[in-house]
């Protein structure tokens, strides 16, 4: 069962316009110490912003650590790393090697995005560090949450970015030049949210938030909206969602309408029939690109991250979620939810799903069993599917 730490405040925070604002102010407000952990750091509008902001705080004596996804941010100009370093910068690569081979640690990736900024604040959502704008041949901006948390729960979120970092520097042999400092961190309340910081990793917390959506959906009794960027669950997952949608929850997916990543699209639409099949809803956000990882039950559960419902996220990649057991919270999530399907996503209707062409059934099986080899390649079909 996921324990929730009292006392916490959470804000939540839709697209960049929202978080880039307050991960710079609360940057540029930092003390003692910033951790900064994302899968993508581009060189764009926002992220020569963000930029900026880390080396004014190593400037003026705020140790300063950007870890970044080597795949992820493979395209950040070296330039750009050289000036983040000379500014004081503390930089380092998850996996910088991004040789594709399908070899399983190849395929495990820094997917989680936080930031903690003097134990006073930290910021755990879906958001990278890029332009919202900067969607080539789509509509923008992209459609994402972040939560800033303060409060209890921050001893925990620093302790795991902190723990990593110093992992990370160790396997690099870069050791000496991390300069992270021990912090007590006070547990003083800031607010009377009952949250939990719930991770992914490939040691301790391998089903972690799984575990928690799975448990939240089990308990649901009268409504589950989950919002995936890419949602390609598990046996266990799909029947959590067809057992609640059979004992008369309303059960809605709000995914992704528009194609980002050809194979993970098209590999997701096979399962839609199934899930029709018993009742779930199923919305296609098509207005922008959807990134968000986050999901409401009863009104009351929320959880915002990093995590997508498909096996890259729960099998392979680092990942982190937020999850709050909170009326309000999860109240303003759920009518942000139903905004956006009200303004920008369409239902796909069970009559007509039935009836569409061949060559469409046969493109979204094709790419299922595409991925469905990845995973097996990697040695984890098998497991997820029975998962």
């Amino acid at each position: 069962m996921t324990e929730l730490t009292p006392g916490n405040r959470l804000t939540l925070l839709k697209n960049g316009a929202e978080y880039f604002p307050a991960l710079e102010a609360a940057i540029d407000q930092a003390r003692r110490e910033i951790f900064l952990e994302s899968y993508i750091f581009e060189s764009d509008t926002t992220g020569r912003r963000i930029a900026e902001a880390l080396k004014r705080s190593a400037r003026r004596g705020v140790t300063t650590h950007l870890l970044l996804d080597g795949f992820g941010s493979k395209s950040l100009p070296p330039s750009l790393v050289g000036e983040l370093r000379a500014a004081g910068v503390q930089v380092l690569f998850f996996r910088p090697d991004v040789a594709f081979r399908l070899r399983r640690h190849r395929l495990r990736r820094l997917h989680r995005k936080i930031a903690v900024i003097d134990t006073r604040i930290a910021f755990v959502g879906g958001i990278n560090i890029i332009d919202d704008m900067d969607t080539p041949g789509q509509v923008p901006p992209r459609y994402d949450y972040a939560v800033a948390v303060e409060g209890p729960l921050l001893a925990e979120i620093h302790h795991s970015t902190r723990h990593l970092w110093g992992l990370i520097s160790w396997f690099q042999l870069k050791k000496r030049r991390s300069r992270s400092q021990r912090t007590v961190l006070p547990m003083v309340p800031r607010g009377g949210v009952e949250a939990a910081f719930v991770r992914r990793d490939n040691i301790r917390h391998r089903r972690d938030i799984e575990e928690a959506y799975l448990e939240a959906i089990s308990a649901a009794r009268k409504e589950v909206i989950i919002a995936n960027a890419y949602f390609l669950p598990g046996r266990r997952f799909r029947q959590a969602l067809i057992q609640a949608a059979a004992r008369g929850v309303r059960v809605v997916l709000l995914l992704q309408g528009r194609v980002e990543y050809f194979l993970l699209h098209y590999a997701s639409r096979a399962l839609y029939g199934v899930l029709l099949d018993a009742g779930i809803e199923i919305y296609c956000y098509d207005r922008s690109f959807l990134h968000a990882k986050v999901a409401v039950v009863d009104g009351r559960w929320a959880t915002v991250g990093s995590s997508n419902i498909d096996p890259f996220s729960l099998m392979l990649a680092r990942e982190a979620n937020i999850v709050a057991r909170d009326a309000a919270f999860a109240g303003a999530l759920r009518d942000s939810l139903w905004q956006a399907i009200g303004a920008g996503a369409h239902r796909i209707a069970p009559e007509r799903w039935k009836q569409q062409p061949l060559y469409s059934r046969f493109l979204a099986w094709a790419s299922y069993g595409a991925v469905r080899f990845v995973m097996g390649m990697a040695g984890y079909a098998r497991r997820y599917e029975e998962a």
